[in-house]
């Protein structure tokens, strides 16, 4: 066991599954005509906002700590990872603060990575065909990527679950895929420790689908979230974990969902 887990092991373990914050280019449509970048939209303030926000609505109200955060390396999503860590690290937050311009943080609380696996969907259902990368390369520097992230939290001997991003193309059902099998694999390799994943729409919305029988996410706001739970059963030294339930109910955090057998619009698009 890592000499960072928990000394004691936890009853549960949890995973929380978060969309990113406000993408400019859906406030901004001008943005990505002049965008050397127009796939990769930053927040816009906003977004900052809400991410900050969440991420104290997090630390106060889910009663467990958040010890590992996973980014997609989308701008928008390392940016929203930024706010959320540093109110989860927050030592002298107040209720007038209102992004992590206002705040100094611990950065022992919490540890943070960049997964390829997290990342959006490559395709044209969830990029738009106008603004891809015409060679498939998305051009991301990683280094400068976690450079953006909350300075002493950056762990980077971190493994990743997904070596590199996933070829440009990639159908629906391979990405939705690629989230189920990215969350899995993180959560089994650190099963002891309470993970928070920013991710895209379809991330989250596939975090809820696949582990709640019959239920298809029609609609995943900004930073909204699902919470993902499973026991931790002790053996004497060792332990085995069980399967993850989804704690999220229907509408209180952003998410809409309903049973398979209704009809729904598939909108990849207004997810991404």
């Amino acid at each position: 066991m890592d000499s960072s887990e928990p000394k004691t092991l936890p009853d549960h373990q949890n995973v929380v599954v978060m969309r990113h914050g406000d993408r400019m280019d859906n406030f901004e449509p001008l943005w990505v005509t002049t965008a050397k970048r127009p796939w990769d939209p930053p927040l816009v303030e906003d977004g900052r906002v809400r991410a900050f926000c969440k991420g104290r609505m997090i630390r106060a109200q889910l009663g467990f700590p958040i010890h590992r955060v996973f980014v997609s390396p989308f701008l928008r999503c390392v940016q929203t990872a930024f706010q959320v860590v540093s109110a989860l690290c927050a030592v002298d937050d107040s209720p007038s603060a209102q992004t992590s311009d206002d705040v100094s943080i611990d950065p022992s609380k919490v540890k943070t990575s960049i997964e390829y696996g997290l990342c959006e969907m490559l395709n044209n259902e969830a990029i738009r065909p106008r603004f891809s990368p015409k060679d498939g390369d998305f051009g991301f520097n990683i280094s400068e990527l976690e450079a953006m992230l909350p300075a002493g939290t950056l762990d980077n001997t971190a493994e990743r679950v997904y070596k590199e991003l996933p070829l440009w193309g990639e159908t629906v059902m391979g990405a939705r895929a690629r989230y189920v099998h990215t969350v899995q694999a993180l959560a089994d390799k650190y099963p002891t420790e309470n993970l928070l994943l920013v991710t895209h729409g379809e991330g989250v919305g596939v975090a809820v689908s696949a582990f709640k029988k019959d239920a298809i996410v029609y609609e995943v706001e900004y930073c909204a979230y699902t919470e993902l739970r499973r026991p931790i059963v002790h053996k004497g030294q060792s332990f085995t974990v069980g399967s993850f339930e989804v704690l999220t109910r229907n509408g209180q955090t952003g998410i809409s969902f309903c049973p398979s057998t209704a009809a729904v619009v598939d909108d990849v698009d207004g997810m991404a």
